[in-house]
C-alpha cells in the first residue's frame, strides 16, 4: 500500500509520489528565536519529525530543512529589553530550541539555515522579482504585487477580490495595493540592517523562507510543512513569490498541523495560559509530551492540560510495563512453548500499524494498533508455557513500530546499584518467610529512592517513578 497524505493545496488525500525515486526534499518553517518555544511551537516540531521518521521507516531518503528566523521585530525588541546584542540573544534561544526539542526526541534537521546567513540570496531573489515585473521598490521598501500573480489565493482557496475587500493600507506604508506584501523594509534608526540596491534595510518574513527553499532544496520540493496558522498569509505569499520567479510549482504537497488549545481556550499571555516547553519538561518526562502529541491525528485540533498529560503518561507506562514483562519472561523461559497462531497474529498487527500510518500519517490509529498488540502480548504472558521465539517477536515488533514514531516503548530504567539489588532480594526472601513488616519496609525504602515495585505471577518487577 502506498502512502497517502492530505494536501492542503488540493484539499484532499493524494498518493505520495516524490519527484525523484525515493528521495524526499522536505522543508518545515522553524521558529523566530526570541524566547523559549511554547507548546504550540512544539507540535509542528514533533509532528513533522514523526513524518520524517516514518518516511525513513518506509524506505525513503529524506533531506529535511528547517529554518531559524534570527532577525525580526520581536527579536530586536527582546534584545533591547534585556540589554543584549540581537545575535547573542538569537544564538541563546537557538541553543535552547535544540535542547528542548531534543528532549522531545526531535532530531536536528539536515540543515538549519538562518536568515542572517542567507541575505545575499534573499536580495538576489528580490532583484529577480523586480526585473520580472512582480515586485516594485518604493522609497527604500520593496513590495510584491499580488495582482501580478494570477494564482494568488490558491492555497487558502480565496479569490484575490475577496482578500482585497478585507485588506487595508496602514499608515506609513508605501505600497500600491492593500494586499501587496513586503519583501524588503527600509531600516529605522538603530535597527539591524544590510546594504541593498534599495538602501539599508532587512527582508520581510515571507521572502526569507522562499529564498532558503530555493538555495538549499531547489525550485520545486516534495513537502512544505508548518502550523495551520502559517497557511495564510505566510505560505500563500511563499507560493506567489517562488512560483512567480521560478515559473514552476513550489511544493507538490503542503502539510499543516492543527492548533493547540489550553483547557479548551486559545493560548495567550493575556489569559495566563502560555505554556513553555522549557517549563513542561521540568515537570513531566519529555517522552510523555511526545506521546501525548502523537495520540491525536496531526491535522486535528489538540487540547492540552495536566489531566490529559497524566493520562498519556499512564498509557505510555502500560506499553513500557508490557515490554519489561516480555523481557523478564524471555530471560526466564525455556523454549518449549508452541507457536500456534501467535507469530501470524503479531505480523497482522504490524501490517495494521503500517496500513494506518500510510493513511496520512495517522499516528492516533497507529498507537491504537500498538495498544492492541500490547493486549495480545499480555494475553500471551498468561500462557503457562511460552516460547522464546514468540516473546522475542512480540518485543521486536513493539519496539520496531515504537521506533517508527520514536516513542519510548522501552522504559529508561537504568541499572540498579548493588545495594538496591540486595534490598529487592531481601524483600523476596522476607515475603517467603511471611515477614511482611520487613517486606513493606523495604518497599517504602525503595519507593523513597524512586524505585516502584510490582509483584506479578512472573515475579517482582520494578520501574522508576
Amino acid at each position: 500500500m502506498a502512502i497517502t497524505l492530505y494536501n492542503t493545496l488540493s484539499r484532499k488525500k493524494e498518493p505520495f509520489q516524490p519527484l525523484s525515486g525515493n528521495q524526499v526534499k522536505m522543508y518545515v518553517c522553524g521558529p523566530t528565536v526570541y524566547n523559549y518555544i511554547h507548546i504550540g511551537n512544539a507540535r509542528p516540531a514533533i509532528v513533522f519529525d514523526m513524518v520524517r521518521k516514518y518516511l525513513q521507516y518506509r524506505g525513503y531518503d529524506v533531506f529535511y530543512v528547517s529554518n531559524f528566523t534570527d532577525v525580526d521585530d520581536k527579536i530586536m525588541n527582546a534584545a533591547k529589553e534585556l540589554g543584549e546584542e540581537v545575535s547573542v540573544l538569537a544564538e541563546r534561544f537557538i541553543n535552547a530550541y535544540h535542547e528542548d526539542t531534543g528532549a522531545l526526541h526531535v532530531d536536528k534537521a539536515d540543515l538549519h539555515p538562518r536568515v542572517t546567513e542567507t541575505m545575499p540570496d534573499i536580495i538576489a531573489f528580490i532583484e529577480a522579482l523586480i526585473e520580472k515585473g512582480y515586485a516594485y521598490a518604493a522609497q527604500g521598501d520593496v513590495y510584491f504585487s499580488t495582482r501580478s500573480f494570477e494564482d494568488y489565493g490558491k492555497l487558502s482557496s480565496q479569490s484575490i477580490h475577496d482578500l482585497q475587500m478585507g485588506a487595508r493600507i496602514e499608515v506609513g506604508e508605501k505600497k500600491n495595493s492593500a494586499l501587496d506584501f513586503t519583501l524588503w523594509k527600509a531600516a529605522k534608526e538603530g535597527e539591524m540592517a544590510w546594504d541593498s540596491p534599495w538602501g539599508h534595510g532587512r527582508p520581510g518574513w515571507h521572502i526569507e523562507c522562499s529564498a532558503m527553499v530555493k538555495k538549499y532544496l531547489g525550485d520545486t520540493i516534495d513537502i512544505h510543512a508548518g502550523g495551520q496558522d502559517l497557511s495564510f498569509p505566510h505560505h500563500e505569499n511563499e507560493i506567489a513569490q517562488s512560483e512567480a520567479l521560478n515559473e514552476q510549482e513550489m511544493a507538490r504537497y503542503w502539510m499543516h498541523n492543527g492548533y493547540i488549545q489550553i483547557d479548551n481556550e486559545k493560548m495567550s499571555k493575556s489569559l495566563g495560559n502560555f505554556v513553555l516547553v522549557h517549563d513542561i519538561i521540568k515537570q513531566h518526562r519529555p517522552e510523555v509530551v511526545r506521546f501525548f502529541m502523537l495520540q491525536s491525528h496531526y491535522r486535528s485540533p489538540l487540547n492540552f492540560n495536566e489531566e490529559l498529560l497524566m493520562s498519556a503518561k499512564n498509557s505510555l507506562e502500560r506499553i513500557q510495563t508490557t515490554v519489561n514483562n516480555l523481557k523478564h519472561r524471555h530471560k526466564e523461559t525455556a523454549d518449549f512453548g508452541k507457536l500456534n497462531h501467535w507469530l501470524e497474529d503479531i505480523k497482522q498487527h504490524k501490517d495494521a500499524f503500517i496500513r494506518e500510518m500510510d493513511d496520512d500519517f495517522n499516528s492516533a490509529n497507529g498507537i491504537s494498533v500498538i495498544f492492541d498488540l500490547v493486549k495480545l502480548a499480555n494475553r500471551y504472558l498468561q500462557e503457562t508455557h511460552t516460547s522464546k521465539q514468540v516473546l522475542q517477536n512480540f518485543l521486536d515488533t513493539i519496539i520496531e513500530v515504537g521506533n517508527a514514531l520514536d516513542i519510548e516503548v522501552e522504559a529508561d530504567e537504568g541499572m540498579l546499584d548493588e545495594e538496591i539489588e540486595k534490598l529487592i532480594e531481601e524483600r523476596v526472601q522476607a515475603r517467603k518467610n511471611r515477614n511482611f513488616a520487613r517486606a513493606d519496609e523495604i518497599r517504602d525504602d525503595l519507593k523513597a529512592r524512586g524505585i516502584m515495585l510490582e509483584d506479578t505471577p512472573q515475579g517482582t518487577r520494578w520501574k522508576r517513578e
